[in-house]
């Protein structure tokens, strides 16, 4: 039985020694699955996309939303939108995810 108990306590010890190297290998600009994305919603450190999309088309930009990702961008969350443009023209915008301002892009 011995055999067992060490055994176990190097499995757990390898589970615990590789949780937070996998958090800490994540790139800065990863971007968050669908439920990180709900989570960071749901406690207000972003606002939904819909609403985000609603801002950038009162204020003059009809572009089709071809993809939308919620990313970490440098030390908060934003969205990395691909808009394609009535022209055909494809365009990328960064905006920030709590206040909806536009980081980079247009």
């Amino acid at each position: 039985m011995p055999v067992s108990r060490l055994s176990l306590a190097l499995l757990l010890s390898g589970v615990f020694a590789t949780g937070p190297a996998l958090a800490a290998d994540r790139p800065e600009h990863a971007c968050l699955d669908k439920a990180e994305q709900r989570i960071a919603v749901a406690t207000h450190r972003a606002v939904p996309l819909a609403q985000i999309i609603k801002s950038r088309r009162a204020q003059g930009h009809h572009g089709e939303l071809v993809r939308a990702r919620l990313c970490r961008h440098e030390d908060k969350l934003a969205y990395m939108l691909t808009l394609l443009g009535r022209s055909g023209k494809v365009v990328r915008t960064t905006v920030d995810a709590a206040t909806g301002e536009v980081i980079n892009g247009r």
